[in-house]
């Protein structure tokens, strides 16, 4: 977004030399029949692409007003010039292209918005998607600042597809994904990197809190009926690279589902007891 926002900086910088540039041409080098007032069309839709319709059909107007300017300053064009139908006519295709310019980059602007979200998200959960989620894992690794990796997976995922299809198996992962978002703060990232598997980034700054949430997580996930066992990573604690996070967390996570798995063995005996 700021690399954009810097493009579109560029673009009406550019446009405001040109609209310099064209003036001072035409005031100086203008006689009748030459035609440098055309040029303000370059300055125009320079900046009806770094802006949108309105603020395009502007660029319009001041290009006009800029023609007006130059007629009255140079001495080789009649001031009666300034009073014409063709003055009208060119103010009025200024404006009208200023404004279509505008009308077609804001909707382009959209559309490349929204692909470049859709691009980013998991198509079944809307969750970011693997590569999305790397990307920036690496970005944040690149920095000292503390923060916590999570991956989370979900039990059962298999046998429910096996035994009741994928229909139901993907309303299981969409349910787990809604959950997740609901069960974590707002400046958490979630993500959904594998079939049933999840991951978060959150900015939390001590092993302590890392396995805290693992654990609260699992507890809260547990209660809507959502089996998922968590594991952590620290950076910088367990390593500086997105790849040591990763093993560092997958290994508390397998740990997590043993312990799970022994709990509910103890729980099934109890019951037959």
């Amino acid at each position: 977004m700021s690399a954009a926002l810097s493009h579109r900086g560029l673009l009406v910088l550019a446009a405001l030399l040109g609209y310099g540039a064209v003036t001072a041409a035409y005031v100086t080098f203008e006689v009748p029949g030459l035609g440098i007032g055309h040029f303000f069309y370059l300055p125009i839709a320079l900046f009806a692409l770094a802006t949108g319709p309105l603020l395009g059909a502007f660029a319009g107007i001041l290009a006009t007003a800029l023609y007006v300017t130059g007629v009255v300053l140079n001495p080789e064009l009649p001031s009666d010039d300034v009073l014409t139908a063709s003055t009208a006519i060119r103010g009025f295709t200024y404006v009208t292209g200023g404004a279509l310019i505008g009308a077609f980059t804001s909707v382009h602007r959209d559309l490349v918005a929204r692909l470049s979200e859709l691009a980013e998200r998991d198509f079944l959960t809307g969750l970011l998607n693997t590569r999305a989620f790397e990307a920036e894992l690496h970005r944040r690794c690149a920095h000292p600042r503390r923060f916590a990796l999570l991956l989370g997976d979900l039990d059962g995922l298999k046998e429910i597809n096996d035994r009741e299809g994928h229909a139901e198996g993907n309303a299981l992962l969409r349910r787990a994904a809604s959950a997740l978002v609901e069960s974590t703060r707002s400046d958490d990232l979630v993500a959904r990197v594998g079939g049933d598997e999840f991951a978060i980034l959150s900015g939390i700054g001590s092993a302590d809190e890392a396995a805290d949430m693992c654990r609260r997580l699992e507890e809260t996930l547990e209660a809507d009926g959502l089996a998922i066992s968590f594991g952590w990573a620290l950076h910088p604690a367990d390593g500086g690279s997105a790849i040591a996070l990763y093993r560092r967390a997958d290994e508390r996570l397998y740990s997590s589902k043993a312990a799970r798995k022994s709990r509910e063995k103890v729980k099934a005996l109890l019951r037959r007891v």
